[in-house]
């Protein structure tokens, strides 16, 4: 709503045989506009009155700028996790955003606003970007790397070899017991959410609630996806469709699924429910 800058501007307005009102911009522009409304007997008066009225209204649009100047500035937005740690993990590697986009197969632009998180990968372009860049999808999990790269007074020199040592720690344990609201969660695009349920010291095991919200897919673009290891799900709720290889199957509450995941697939949720169930991906995620 635009700020007025008192009662004057309504007292001289009201003088000319005007009323001062404030509403929704017309012709579908956005925000709020401030406009003079006369009578249809007193509407040529505006004729006469016209450099009053330009005047009137610049006085308003002052006050508003100046209003909107003494406001409290909004405070910058947070980076996410997952392109925080793509874009350190490109930095370190010596990468350029567009060698990676070249790689990964996708536009520069795409992989900019993922690290900037102004869009979130799909599971395949997850993947693809984690295999180009030699990371594990486990990494961007880890909620101490970011702890690590907000530190003060971090050495430029000495906070890339301790994020990577972090992300590869072989000892670090999620569990025993992780409760409901104590998951780390990364939420992928095109409706996919993954949620992780634990973590034993060097089991190379990726254990996930997956839920895929209706319409979601692992793939925003439709391709089918492949990386290492082996992935095994239980569905508990809802259908979700996998397309391995050439063949397609229908997944139900209380069945299974297990591949090598080297096998070109995908998921998809074709219902009107979030499907949701419990993955395994083990082996070599990197």
């Amino acid at each position: 709503m635009p700020v007025l800058p008192g009662p004057g501007l309504t007292e001289r307005v009201t003088a000319l045989g005007g009323d001062l009102r404030a509403g929704p911009r017309t012709g579908g522009g956005a925000g709020w506009q401030v406009r003079a409304v006369f009578p249809a007997g007193k509407q040529g008066r505006l004729d006469s009155w016209r450099q009053d009225l330009h005047t009137l209204f610049n006085e308003a649009a002052q006050a508003a700028h100046i209003a909107r100047a003494e406001e409290p500035p909004v405070s910058p937005a947070v980076v996410p996790p997952v392109g925080a740690r793509i874009r350190q993990a490109r930095q370190e590697r010596g990468t350029s955003l567009r060698a990676l986009a070249r790689e990964v197969g996708v536009s520069p632009s795409l992989v900019s606003q993922i690290e900037t998180g102004k869009s979130q990968p799909s599971v395949s372009t997850l993947y693809a970007i984690t295999t180009a860049l030699g990371i594990s999808v486990e990494s961007l999990f880890d909620i101490r790397e970011s702890a690590v790269a907000s530190a003060p007074g971090a050495s430029p020199g000495t906070v890339p070899h301790a994020l990577a040592a972090l992300a590869a720690d072989p000892g670090r344990r999620i569990g025993p017991l992780v409760g409901a609201g104590a998951r780390e969660t990364l939420e992928l695009d095109s409706g996919v959410v993954w949620e992780r349920l634990g973590r034993v010291p060097g089991a190379e095991t990726d254990f996930l609630l997956v839920t895929y919200r209706p319409g979601g897919s692992s793939s925003g673009s439709g391709a089918l996806m492949r990386h290492p290891g082996t992935e095994y799900g239980y569905l508990t709720s809802g259908e979700l469709v996998l397309t391995l290889g050439f063949e397609e199957y229908t997944l139900r509450p209380g069945d299974s699924v297990c591949f090598e995941s080297t096998t070109p697939h995908r998921y998809r949720n074709d219902g009107e429910v979030p499907a949701v169930g419990v993955w395994f991906v083990s082996g070599d995620v990197q």
